[in-house]
């Protein structure tokens, strides 16, 4: 697998605003810069859709088409996933390595209102606490994002989704002296970091990564 792709982050510091910084300033912007980064690096895996297997509305027993997402059929979406990951042959690894469902935003919200609806421990903790990122119910861990491409949903077994990082480049901060934006030398420094990834779905593990088509 050759790494091809990448994601960089960059910010420039006036020199007279450099003057006045302290280290720790710095480094804050170095924190601010690899969270930029990582966030950068999830709108990628998830615009990666196009590598992983379809489940739609047929998936769940309805007709073909993308689905609609409501707090009725979560349960139906989660069932359907689990059962298309064991017919794949990747139950053994579910095991090992859990399952997930990366919902949207809208989404997540209807799982915590499905989950506050079921009654006993569950209802209870949730009514209290609500649900935090990693939430699992029927044995799926369900996690939410705003970075979903639009009409996508990421679900199923965790790490088998393959990613290739730089070891050399991830989580170097560069800085360069007066540098060049828009074709025009500006005074001052800028620091840049970049992350060269690529992101595969390896053959087997093809049928066990689910694009959830919704509408």
């Amino acid at each position: 697998m050759s790494i091809t792709d990448y994601s960089y982050c960059a910010q420039h510091i006036d020199a007279a605003d450099a003057a006045q910084k302290s280290f720790s300033d710095i480094m804050e912007i170095a924190d601010n810069i690899g969270v930029m980064l990582n966030e950068k690096l999830e709108t990628a895996m998830l615009a990666e859709h196009a590598q992983w297997t379809n489940f739609d509305n047929a998936s769940i027993g309805g007709s073909p088409g993308n689905i609609t997402v409501a707090t009725s059929n979560i349960d139906d979406i989660v069932t359907e996933m689990k059962q298309v990951i064991r017919t794949a042959g990747g139950g053994e690894m579910a095991e090992r390595n859990g399952m997930f469902i990366q919902w949207r935003e809208a989404d997540f919200a209807k799982v915590e209102r499905l989950a506050a609806s079921q009654g006993y421990n569950t209802a209870d903790d949730v009514l209290k606490n609500g649900i935090k990122q990693g939430f699992k119910y029927l044995d799926v861990e369900h996690y939410s994002t705003s970075k979903n491409v639009a009409g996508h949903v990421f679900g199923g077994v965790k790490k088998a989704f393959h990613v290739g990082i730089v070891k050399s480049t991830y989580g170097k901060v560069d800085v360069i002296k007066n540098p060049v934006v828009s074709s025009a030398q500006i005074s001052g420094v800028g620091y840049h970091s970049r992350i060269d990834r690529k992101f595969k779905a390896w053959n087997k593990v093809v049928p066990i990564l689910l694009d959830i088509l919704v509408a």
